[in-house]
């Protein structure tokens, strides 16, 4: 929000201190002719009037405890629309007030008459003034004391629960935010609607999912789940289930994942047992767990099904993240089994998915993308297309750059110096060094048919010397190079020379840098 709490209730006071003047004031400036109660009032300028009469007969305690909650749900919602209907020109923390006593007065008129329990509201903001503070100690003090003036569980009760388990969190203080957050959710079924407790839990799920702590997220998950076998919120034991998934996943604690897919698959069926399309979101959330699960075991098998069957949901909107997930273990697929193209489209896809929804995997997989180009032997630079380019100087990136120059430069030295450089950087990744073997292979063969292009006869030795690798890896490369047809040659082992088959038997001279020349 552009303005504070201090400057509004700063503007409040004056406004209680002198309700005829602000009268007044919005008679001049919205035409209204409140002194008079005669003209027609427009827009800001009646529920001003009303708002008047309200602050007329409540009291300025009731007033500064609305405001403060008025204050936490303007800033909470969308200002542009609710300002759209006021002057440009108009000075924007005028603006602002106006809007904090248009909400006020809105929610005051809803009431049924009843007055609200002012000691509750009044407790609760000021412990979370403390908390934003920074007095945790007293923050902690005023919110239990919100939970001893409620008669029974309701709003305030759960809102300060909330704010405790937060604050426990960050102070890590585990053991309290644990018991904060079952009693938190001894609140769920009764005391607040079914829609705010969904979102309540969902936000604190993620915002403790940022932890380290496997077994202190497992814990959380599991008291979830317990609360809602009585609470019976499908959405949100749905959520929780795929969260504690893959942390089961994560763990590699797959026996426990494959039954939280069980049971989720379970509840994406229709009457006759078979999935139901027009569950294909969650369906989708679903395979993601499995797939995942799959490419880490290398199952490779399962995992082609899945991959096939996931593509073909029709009825999803999926989070770009689970597409992102999907498409990344569908490149690891198509790479493991050598179908560089496929692999290469599917990484990209991955990657545009992931940069969309601001996932750092899209470093991971924009450096899968790299592997893939030069695994297929491609002159282009990944690092040309609009999507990559940004990214070309992330320090993540910038060896795997250095890589791809190396590399269609056909420079070994220079390829080699990267990878040992960076090897950090590049070999950390299981993925990457499970294929750096293939491109040193792929790089040394391009060198190696580069170096015997202009003789007619070389020896083995010389060659092995040129690349820095044994005899055994040049006989094998030679091999390989002769049997694909991009060298046309043969190896004579007894002599330890390779021989261009466009060479008769003819005489056979050493020179001094041991290249054998016709």
């Amino acid at each position: 929000m552009k303005s504070n709490r201090s400057g509004t209730l700063s503007t409040l006071r004056v406004f209680v201190d002198a309700v005829v003047q602000l009268s007044a004031f919005v008679c001049f400036a919205y035409g209204s002719n409140l002194s008079e109660g005669g003209g027609e009032q427009k827009g800001g300028g009646r529920l001003l009037a009303a708002y008047v009469q309200f602050v007329a007969v409540a009291s300025v305690d009731v007033i500064v405890v609305r405001v403060n909650r008025c204050i936490d749900v303007t800033a909470e919602s969308n200002m542009d629309e609710d300002l759209d209907g006021i002057d440009d020109n108009e000075d924007y923390e005028l603006q602002l007030t106006i809007l904090v006593y248009l909400k006020l007065f809105q929610e005051y008129s809803d009431d049924t008459g009843s007055e609200p329990d002012v000691d509750l509201e009044n407790q609760y903001y000021t412990a979370k003034t403390l908390k934003d503070e920074k007095k945790i100690d007293e923050a902690l003090q005023g919110f239990e004391r919100v939970l001893e003036l409620e008669t029974e569980k309701g709003e305030w009760g759960f809102k300060a629960l909330k704010q405790m388990v937060k604050i426990t969190f960050a102070t890590g203080d585990y053991d309290s935010m644990i018991e904060y957050y079952k009693k938190l959710l001894t609140y769920i079924k009764t005391a607040v609607t079914k829609n705010y407790s969904e979102k309540s839990i969902n936000a604190i799920l993620d915002y403790i999912s940022t932890s380290k702590q496997m077994d202190l997220l497992q814990t959380f998950y599991e008291t979830t789940l317990d609360a809602l076998k009585v609470a019976k919120n499908e959405r949100l034991w749905f959520k929780t289930n795929t969260k504690l998934g893959k942390l089961y996943f994560d763990r590699k604690e797959f026996s426990k994942l494959e039954k939280i897919v069980k049971q989720l698959r379970a509840s994406c069926k229709n009457e006759l047992g078979e999935e139901d399309q027009k569950k294909g979101t969650q369906l989708l959330e679903i395979y993601a767990l499995e797939i995942q699960m799959y490419t880490e075991q290398k199952n490779n098998k399962a995992l082609k099904a899945l991959y096939e069957q996931s593509l073909h949901v029709k009825s999803a909107i999926p989070h770009p993240l689970i597409m992102g997930v999907i498409r990344e273990c569908g490149g690891k697929m198509h790479l493991r089994e050598g179908q560089f193209e496929k692999a290469h489209t599917d990484f990209f896809e991955a990657f545009k998915n992931y940069d969309e929804s601001g996932s750092s995997r899209r470093s991971n997989c924009l450096k899968y993308l790299v592997l893939a180009n030069m695994l297929i032997k491609s002159d282009i630079n990944p690092f040309d297309s609009q999507e990559a380019k940004p990214f070309r100087a992330d320090p993540e990136i910038v060896a795997m750059n250095k890589l791809v120059g190396a590399y269609q430069n056909n420079d070994l030295l220079g390829f080699e110096n990267v990878l040992e450089e960076n090897r950090e950087a590049i070999m950390a990744d299981p993925f990457i060094r499970e294929h750096i073997e293939e491109l040193l292979n792929n790089i040394r063969s391009q060198v190696l048919a580069h170096v015997c292009s202009p003789y007619s006869r070389v020896t083995l030795a010389h060659l092995s010397k040129e690349l820095r690798i044994d005899l055994e890896e040049v006989k094998s490369l030679l091999s390989e190079l002769i049997l694909d047809g991009t060298i046309s040659a043969s190896i004579d082992e007894i002599n330890g020379v390779l021989l261009s088959n466009s060479v008769t038997a003819a005489p056979r001279l050493r020179n001094s840098s041991g290249i054998i020349d016709q």
